[in-house]
């Protein structure tokens, strides 16, 4: 027998401007847990798209047992027993958890659906997991949390035993880590092999036996996670020392710049606040971060302050003015920054190219438009210009249809947009979702700058080690309400914890 399940042997993957894998090899062992690592853009998802078979790659085979296969689409890889969750789920939104899980490979009697024994199987596995879901949600009603829950379902309902996990993390609470880690051990005890894409090192520490780094395409090596320091893996998937922490000097908090007041957001479907009567201030010069378990109202909150709802009730003022009804536009055009949550929905138009959306705020203004013509010339250069200081990679520069770049480097072309616009508040929700280390470091010293230059920053994270280094403040968000206000010198993560379960609250001013 050999002792590798899966090889890829020499894999080349090009695209236009780019090639994505450069003769690359791995190999996955019987019963291992094996991360594959890299910047954003280093060629992981592409690795791992040629295995599913959705890209074929231009040289090199792939060997299953030792043999030989050919994988032309993900048919014919979950017929070999290879499974994949996306970065991006591949789910029907108007589907229930239940059709989407047996999607592909239904089974009918007469023409129509038989899901008696669908159910049960689905049940069971669920239950075996842990992996508790409500069979006739909606996908479009569930958290996303829940959404990757419904992958893994899927992939275990097909029994495949080679499972690849693409960024598995990058949506998740860390209470949803690490149970997801749980799940993945209890996966391999039972033998089936994984590859895990991430770029969290704490995670590949925690989970994976050995680990191959990629670099601009290109493979690096493959090492013993035990015996490899975190430092010495980020130096082999950068090329460079970076720094894990961040540096910072203490704040020095000037004048308001942005409050809310008795703010109140109602659901839709219950009709109770999501928000609940939540108010605060973010001061020029200072990090205030909304820290919170998902699903307690910080995206809600989010939505009211930027302008995408109409709060129920409440105010929200920026530099003195009420701004609590004005267009989003105005609100851009007055100093708001937003970085948002879900890049797809909110932050880019994906089929539009790389330069036009680093305009989208800011289009209309006199040097990028003309009698209502776009100024190109202006725009292009302007696109060069962001593309060259904050590091973003495209095959084709400033044209690159957006969407054909990696979530890292879509997050990035936000995060240059927004800042560079120079706006009073900064609000910033998980503003490093699905980020490298190189890209983490270079994005949080670009908060600390905005900081230091005098903008109010408001965080919204689910990372509590970013959180704890980043922020000044901690408003600590709890089933709709405010329950602590926090100093991160002042606790530890241990009890920042126990305020976000809300085990623990603190009366709040």
């Amino acid at each position: 027998m050999d002792e590798y399940i899966i090889e890829m042997c020499n894999i080349t993957k090009e695209f236009p401007g780019i090639i994505a894998n450069d003769n690359v090899t791995l190999q996955l062992k019987k019963g291992e847990i094996h991360a594959l690592l890299g910047e954003n853009g280093a060629g992981k998802s592409t690795l791992m798209s040629v295995l599913f078979g959705m890209y074929q790659p231009e040289q090199g085979v792939i060997k299953k047992n030792g043999e030989v296969v050919k994988i032309n689409d993900p048919n014919d890889a979950n017929r070999l027993g290879i499974g994949m969750v996306h970065q991006h789920f591949k789910l029907v939104h108007n589907f229930t958890v239940l059709e989407n899980i047996i999607l592909g490979v239904e089974t009918t009697k007469h023409g129509f659906l038989k899901m008696d024994a669908a159910r049960e199987k689905v049940m069971a596995l669920s239950e075996r997991y842990g992996l508790s879901i409500d069979p006739d949600a909606y996908i479009s009603d569930i958290t996303v949390g829940m959404q990757q829950r419904v992958e893994i379902l899927k992939m275990l309902y097909r029994d495949n035993e080679i499972l690849i996990f693409d960024e598995p993390t990058a949506v998740l609470t860390p209470q949803e880590i690490e149970e997801l880690m749980k799940i993945m051990k209890e996966l391999v005890s039972e033998g089936k092999s994984i590859l895990f894409i991430t770029h969290k090192l704490n995670e590949i520490k925690a989970v994976a036996n050995r680990c191959t780094v990629l670099r601009k395409g290109k493979y690096i090596g493959t090492v013993d996670v035990a015996s490899t320091s975190k430092e010495e893996m980020s130096e082999m998937m950068v090329g460079r020392k970076v720094n894990l922490n961040v540096d910072k000097t203490p704040a020095n908090p000037g004048d308001v710049v942005f409050s809310a007041r008795e703010l109140c957001v109602k659901s839709h479907g219950t009709g109770k606040n999501v928000v609940n009567h939540v108010s605060f201030d973010v001061r020029k010069g200072e990090i205030v971060c909304v820290a919170g378990i998902d699903g307690n109202g910080q995206t809600e909150l989010v939505y009211a302050l930027t302008g995408l709802v109409e709060p129920t009730s409440g105010t929200v003022t920026m530099n003195g003015q009420d701004i609590t009804h004005m267009p989003i536009r105005k609100r851009n055009a007055g100093g708001l920054g937003h970085v948002p949550e879900d890049r797809h929905r909110h932050g880019l138009v994906l089929d539009y190219n790389l330069a036009y959306n680093l305009v989208l705020q800011n289009y209309f203004e006199p040097r990028f438009c003309k009698n209502g013509f776009l100024k190109y010339d202006a725009i292009y250069q302007y696109a060069d210009k962001l593309i060259g200081s904050f590091d973003i990679r495209s095959g084709q520069g400033a044209k690159t249809i957006t969407r054909s770049m990696s979530g890292g480097n879509q997050q990035k072309a936000i995060v240059a947009r927004e800042i560079d616009r120079n706006p009073d508040i900064l609000i910033a929700v998980q503003p490093t979702r699905g980020l490298d280390v190189g890209a983490i470091e270079y994005i949080h010293k670009k908060i600390v700058e905005e900081r230091d230059s005098g903008k109010g920053i408001l965080l919204v994270s689910l990372e509590l080690d970013e959180v704890m280094q980043l922020s000044d403040r901690i408003l600590v968000m709890y089933e709709g309400e405010i329950v602590a206000d926090l100093d991160p010198k002042e606790i530890t993560v241990q009890e920042l914890g126990l305020y976000m379960a809300g085990s623990k609250r603190r009366n709040v001013q």
